[in-house]
């Protein structure tokens, strides 16, 4: 594919070693589907992260899930999977656990998750075709198996807002889904911590969601230059509208990527 011209881009080119690329999971490197254990990575994107991985300075994802749920999803029957992919670190939880070298390190559950599992099913009864997933240190109401989704997600809006508060939590909106997970950590603090420790001179952030407007704007607050990739969705355009360049969905991610690695190894 052809590579816009971008600042930011250019200066991760011009020093791959120095740069971090960051990369949401669901509808970056996997497409987003109705039941979100389906959710397998694009097959081609472990092995060209794989490839990049070798020729810049770190690659980290940064998912609302378990990292140990990622990997699962991120294995490959031929091929490499994300587990083989050369030092990279899964920071799941939007940054509450990191998974790097074989081993996850995480703080203890929030006490009000077990009063969030208690209730939350009695809160979805009734709404047909309605998911809660339990991720440990967060639970997710998914509505895209709904017979009527938006409608769905915006009459439990309310009553999950209330239990959030209630239990000391905060909701964080995505695609058909409303997560409640512990207050004071999102992807941008996650990522600014991770530029800061790698001392990244440049930067690239890849999403699809509303949870990646806070990376986004790390990067844009990052005092290196940076690039916004968002991974185009008819679903989300607040994203698109704050991205230096959208592709098309995992595909387009993977050959972005592929290309990037392509034009570092060609210099």
């Amino acid at each position: 594919m052809t590579i816009p011209r971008h600042a930011g881009l250019e200066a991760l080119l011009d020093d791959p070693q120095g740069a971090v690329i960051g990369l949401d999971y669901d509808g970056t490197l996997a497409p987003i589907v109705a039941d979100p254990a389906a959710a397998r990575i694009h097959p081609d994107a472990p092995g060209v992260l794989a490839e990049l991985a070798e020729r810049v300075g770190g690659i980290v994802i940064v998912t609302g899930r378990p990292p140990g749920t990622a990997l699962a999803l991120g294995t490959s029957d031929s091929g490499p999977s994300l587990s083989d992919v050369p030092g990279l670190v899964i920071l799941g939880h939007y940054g509450l656990e990191r998974w790097e070298s074989g081993r996850i390190t995480a703080p203890p559950p929030s006490r009000g998750l077990e009063q969030v599992r208690e209730r939350l099913p009695l809160i979805v009864d009734g709404f047909d075709g309605v998911l809660v997933e339990d991720k440990g240190q967060a639970v997710a109401v998914h509505t895209r198996t709904s017979p009527d989704p938006e409608a769905a997600l915006e009459a439990l809006r309310g009553p999950v807002a209330e239990l959030a508060m209630e239990t000391g939590l905060v909701v964080e909106p995505g695609r058909l889904v409303l997560e409640l997970r512990p207050a004071g950590v999102d992807k941008g603090r996650a990522l600014s911590r991770f530029l800061a420790e790698r001392k990244a001179r440049s930067v690239m952030f890849v999403g699809d969601d509303l949870g990646d407007i806070a990376a986004f704007d790390a990067v844009v607050a990052a005092p290196i230059p940076g690039v916004r990739v968002c991974s185009g969705s008819a679903e989300v355009t607040a994203l698109a509208e704050r991205a230096d360049i959208v592709v098309d969905g995992p595909a387009g991610v993977v050959d972005l990527l592929r290309t990037i690695s392509g034009r570092v190894a060609g210099r």
